[in-house]
């Protein structure tokens, strides 16, 4: 059935793209091209190296667009960059997603286990909650692929993701307004404007709200409406430049979401499967539901460069993130049931909260390009204070996870080219970095119950500390045999920490030395840009949530490692007012043995009865006291490594006719994820996210500043699976409708 889906957005895509095809065919007899426009493609500039470069001219795996590109594709939020960068996979998780490059990232939900894809907005780290917050006024977005221990360090074993706002500037008066409206009374409005207040001092100030009904139906008695979206957000920039060596940008920004809570419903094979909807559009809720996250993001960038030409920098960050969740954990109903299927469904619910506070600090000395040997050395610092408060309630039955934690990342690196010929250069990058965390909290059950303590009985003490540092790095050899072409090859370490579960629960940290290739070639005069590589990964201790019989507790362990393998390919083309982009990933990746017990297995065995220690040898399985979990122990190897599909790709082409002054601009987009595993038990029916593409299509109408177009998502509404969370799945968006409007001045 995916595979006819698949198949028939293809041979939709095809379509559209030959109906393309005559409309440019044609198009000199019906309009004239403006003489405004270029062939040349524009160049994409990346920072995330502390320079400014030309991506074509870097020995990396990524893919970067300008806000304007963005907006073009329709890519508003950090989950759809997947669409247009391949290898990319963000699966829905509940409170967090899972962000994976290559298959490697982020695969426990647990708040001690780190990103491993670093996530970065004007250069400040971001924690792994509220980041599904909408983008405005950007500059550029930049995806990294591969480990980034020398300029990221231990949060980038898998890539890095780069998320840069407009700068304010001392050009001119300038910004823009827009207004939308489309299907499910989706409504939003956005603008900025630039403001030099003298030749020293400019100002940057711009907005987003967005309202939208939701996608589903609770067919429930209290009428929740999970899935809605009331999102407002707000940014502010200043930028100081007192003199041509010396400048300070400030920027504050804040946003706050209410989504109404969380919509899913019970996944195939898991004990409640029996009960969900026919509808993945309608979902049956007996508990109330609640998601409201909120953020506050500071930062301030020095940069001072000497006589000589070097710059010194300095960028300090500060952020605030909450997030304060309900949900219905079984996604059923009781009530709409037998009284004896209602006997099965124990009223689950979870209450959390989760506050993220975060520090950073970083310095760097940056020497000039244009000598044989050029530099960049610096210092980072990074602190980390989690706090965490869940109550799960099960028949009446309550389990409190209290938990807090500091910790601290602290990194040297330095980084080196020199420059062998003048067509053969040297890269050596090195970074230490150190974590330490110092957790605190429990486990406790029968709060408020008489016959435990009024605190309830702690059951599982998380207080302890934990420290672990690696080496990261890269060596990396580039050839430009002429200004057109780049031809590398690399070697680079990644590194993610480990951490502590309790007194005598510890993981180590993950590690990947990524051996790659790669070519980049801008041909006919930059009209054609293409990128082709190929990498291997030696991966070792991969992450994962594992039960720990001993304290009935899911806890991050240490499962086995992994060799993961593929290449990639990507092509921008314009001719003649057609724009062309695509991009290829093929994956290949194996997980080694896992022994492991498979709690999904145990939950269907034992539905809504929360996990106990393991039951003394002889002893059958007694709850709450007790469970014997030798029928669900687990042995499993050779299965691909989890949220890693084998395929990825994505499809865009554009047209500009101009009609006098006017320009008519239709385009269509293409995405495709293949299926990809959530769960080392490898069940095709509970652990596997079918593959899907989405289409997509847009068309714009700009006369001078003004801007009108209309735009269709998930042309085909294909209904697909985009993550699970314990023993539910959530869903993707269905087709949407709309239009928009903006104006620049």
């Amino acid at each position: 059935m995916t595979s006819n889906k698949q198949s028939n957005a293809v041979r939709a895509v095809l379509a559209l793209l030959s109906s393309t095809s005559c409309i440019i065919a044609a198009a000199p007899a019906l309009a004239q091209q403006s003489p405004q426009q270029g062939e040349a493609l524009e160049e994409i500039i990346v920072t995330a190296q502390r320079r400014e470069e030309n991506l074509q001219k870097v020995a990396v795996a990524a893919t970067a667009l300008s806000g304007e590109g963005l907006t073009e594709k329709g890519v508003t939020r950090v989950d759809e960059l997947q669409t247009v960068a391949p290898s990319l996979t963000v699966t829905d998780a509940g409170w967090t997603q899972n962000v994976n490059i290559r298959g490697i990232g982020l695969a426990s939900r647990s708040p001690i286990v780190p990103n491993g894809i670093a996530t970065y907005v004007d250069g400040i780290f971001q924690p792994p909650i509220v980041t599904t917050n909408s983008f405005y006024d950007l500059a550029t977005v930049e995806v990294l692929r591969g480990p980034q221990g020398t300029s990221v360090g231990s949060n980038s074993i898998g890539g890095a993701i780069f998320i840069n706002s407009r700068n304010p500037s001392f050009s001119g008066v300038e910004g823009y307004i827009e207004g939308s409206v489309g299907t499910y009374d989706a409504r939003g409005a956005e603008g900025a404007v630039n403001l030099p207040l003298s030749e020293t001092l400019a100002i940057r100030g711009a907005g987003k709200w967005r309202k939208r009904d939701s996608f589903y139906d609770d067919l429930g008695p209290l009428n929740n409406q999970p899935g809605r979206l009331d999102e407002v957000a707000g940014r502010f920039g200043a930028l100081w430049r007192p003199s041509d060596a010396f400048q300070a940008l400030f920027k504050l920004e804040a946003a706050s979401k209410d989504s109404g809570g969380y919509a899913y419903r019970p996944s195939p094979a898991t004990p409640y499967a029996g009960y969900r909807t026919s509808d993945i559009r309608d979902v049956d809720y007996d508990s109330p539901t609640r998601n409201d996250e909120r953020a506050i993001q500071m930062s301030l960038e020095l940069r001072y460069e000497l006589g000589s030409g070097i710059i010194l920098r300095s960028l300090s960050g500060y952020q605030n993130k909450r997030i304060f969740n309900l949900y219905d954990s079984d996604a059923t109903n009781a009530a709409r049931y037998s009284p004896a299927d209602a006997a099965l469904l124990a009223v689950s619910t979870r209450d959390q909260f989760v506050r993220e506070r975060v520090w950073t600090q970083e310095f760097n000395i940056i020497s000039p390009t244009d000598q044989t040997l050029s530099w960049i050395v610096g210092g980072y610092y990074q602190r980390n204070r989690i706090d965490a408060d869940t109550e799960d309630l099960s028949n009446g039955f309550p389990t409190d996870i209290l938990f807090d934690t500091d910790n601290i990342t602290t990194g040297v690196f330095g980084k080196v080219t020199y420059q062998l010929s003048p067509s053969l250069a040297l890269d050596v990058g090195a970074r230490y970095s150190h974590f330490s965390t110092t957790p605190g909290g429990g486990v406790f059950i029968g709060r408020g119950i008489p016959i435990f303590p009024p605190t309830g009985l702690q059951v599982a003490d998380f207080s302890g500390e934990h420290k672990d540092g690696r080496m990261t790095g890269k060596v990396s050899l580039n050839w430009t045999p002429d200004e057109n072409n780049l031809i590398y090859a690399f070697v680079a370490r990644g590194y993610k920490p480990g951490g502590f579960n309790s007194m005598v629960s510890e993981f180590d940290p993950e590690t990947v030395i990524d051996y790659e290739i790669g070519w980049k070639a801008t041909l006919m005069g930059g009209a054609v840009r293409t990128q082709l590589g190929a990498f291997y990964y030696d991966y070792k201790n991969f992450q994962f949530d594992v039960l720990n019989t001993a304290t009935a507790q899911a806890a991050p362990t240490n499962l086995t490692g992994a060799t993961v393998k593929g290449i990639e390919a990507q092509i921008q083309a314009r001719v003649s007012g057609f724009t062309f982009d695509a991009g290829v990933a093929y994956v290949d990746s194996e997980l080694g043995d896992v022994t492991f017990v498979d709690t999904r297995a145990y939950a269907r065995a034992f539905p809504g009865i929360t996990p106990a220690v393991q039951c003394a040898p002889g002893l059958p399985s007694d709850p709450p006291n007790c469970i014997d979990y030798t029928p669900f122990i687990r042995t499993t190897g050779g299965g691909q490594n989890l949220y890693s599909p084998k395929w990825t790709y994505n499809l865009g082409a554009r047209y500009d006719l101009w009609v006098g002054d006017v320009k008519i601009t239709p385009s269509v987009s293409y995405a495709y994820v293949g299926p990809q595993w959530t769960y080392i038990g490898y069940s095709p029916i509970s652990d596997r996210l079918p593959s899907r593409g989405v289409l997509g299509a847009r068309l714009g109408i700009e006369k001078g500043n003004l801007l009108v177009e209309a735009y269709g998502t998930n042309l085909t509404d294909d209904e697909f699976v985009t993550g699970q969370y314990n023993n539910n799945e959530f869903y993707g968006a269905p087709r949407e409708y709309g239009v928009r409007v903006r104006y620049d001045f």
